[in-house]
């Protein structure tokens, strides 16, 4: 039995000898453990009450924000806040928009304009010449099957719900890509879900004054009490938000801000500050790089940067006069003595000298 397991040690340590053979670069990774830097974890906070992405689609919008948070680290928490007025509103773009939509469609059923190629059916592939026809069959057929999938996934309960929605998945996901397109949303412009689609967890707020402020102020306290991230990408130009920017860099926080105003009190408190068009033109995130390179210099310094602690120095320095005080004592104490005796013969201020003995001895 000890010969089988030696025997088995023995056949363990040339397998591993043999992998390290072929794959050099294992050892080096667990030699080399401490030169793997951990990332930051990143929080983006989006004020849409102030800073909505009017002139840029939304969901795109809130990927490139994304993409340039995801250059000061992981990007762990992504949230944002508004009143329903927000979600219900639409921008002066997208109204033009949907007003040369109308009239082109009124040309194409009078017949004054064709369209170079006829319209496509991205469900079923079926083609029409109008797109008002367009929108007509996607509403009659594919709309009404959309509905009934929906139905019966809520109506089930437990395996059976689990399965309809690994059955119908792909057949929704067809249908949401393809009536982003056609259909008009019923609310505003799709704000709220084009965002959800990007992966920002939307919420509303109440139409109540600065509603959105104080409960975005509050998730991004609690987000720093529960260190659940080490930067704060914050979107807003509003300035209510300067003291919780203040109170992230008292706790050593990284602060990002993204907003149009150039010289804001925000952008100056912050560690750094973008704007939407320096965002759309990836030029924020090449930026990204020299703050990051920044803060990790701070980080340095701040190491290598030495505090005196009064109560430590303290206590080490009484802790080795105790160690020393039964030696320091006696000797103290000796020394004392035999000055105090020689002292005797004369005062303080006196000198003695050669002179003084001579005149002594004559006397004598």
């Amino acid at each position: 039995m000890v010969l089988f397991v030696k025997f088995g040690n023995f056949f363990c340590k040339i397998q591993s000898r043999r992998l390290e053979i072929l794959n050099p670069f294992a050892v080096l990774s667990r030699c080399c453990h401490f030169l793997q830097n951990p990332q930051n974890n990143v929080a983006i906070f989006w004020d849409l009450d102030n800073k909505p992405p009017n002139p840029i689609p939304p969901y795109e919008a809130a990927i490139k924000l994304k993409a340039t948070a995801s250059s000061f680290g992981f990007v762990q928490h992504m949230v944002a806040y508004a009143n329903r007025h927000s979600f219900s509103y639409v921008p002066p773009m997208v109204r033009e928009v949907r007003k040369e939509r109308k009239m082109l469609n009124q040309l194409e059923n009078k017949g004054v304009i064709k369209p170079v190629e006829p319209y496509l059916c991205r469900v079923c592939g079926r083609k029409f010449y109008t797109n008002e026809k367009l929108v007509n069959h996607f509403k009659q057929l594919h709309e009404r099957e959309h509905m009934k999938r929906l139905n019966q996934i809520e109506s089930a309960r437990g395996s059976r719900r689990v399965k309809l929605v690994g059955k119908y998945s792909m057949k929704m996901e067809k249908y949401k890509n393809a009536a982003r397109d056609i259909l008009t949303p019923k609310v505003g412009y799709g704000l709220a879900d084009e965002i959800k689609r990007a992966g920002f967890w939307v919420r509303t707020v109440s139409d109540k004054p600065q509603a959105a402020d104080i409960a975005l102020k509050n998730h991004m306290v609690d987000v720093m009490d529960r260190k659940g991230a080490e930067c704060f990408v914050l979107v807003s130009d509003d300035s209510d938000f300067l003291d919780v920017l203040k109170e992230a860099k008292l706790r050593c926080l990284k602060t990002v801000v993204v907003g149009n105003v150039t010289d804001g009190t925000l952008k100056r408190t912050a560690d750094a500050g973008f704007s939407w068009k320096e965002i759309m033109l990836k030029k924020a995130k090449k930026e990204a790089v020299s703050v990051v390179g920044k803060w990790k210099d701070r980080d340095v310094l701040e190491r290598l940067e030495w505090t005196y602690d009064q109560e430590m120095e303290k206590s080490a320095y009484f802790s080795d006069i105790e160690s020393e005080d039964g030696d320091s004592e006696g000797t103290i104490e000796g020394v004392h003595h035999d000055c105090m005796q020689e002292d005797n013969s004369g005062s303080w201020w006196e000198i003695d000298s050669d002179s003084d003995d001579t005149v002594s001895q004559r006397r004598k």
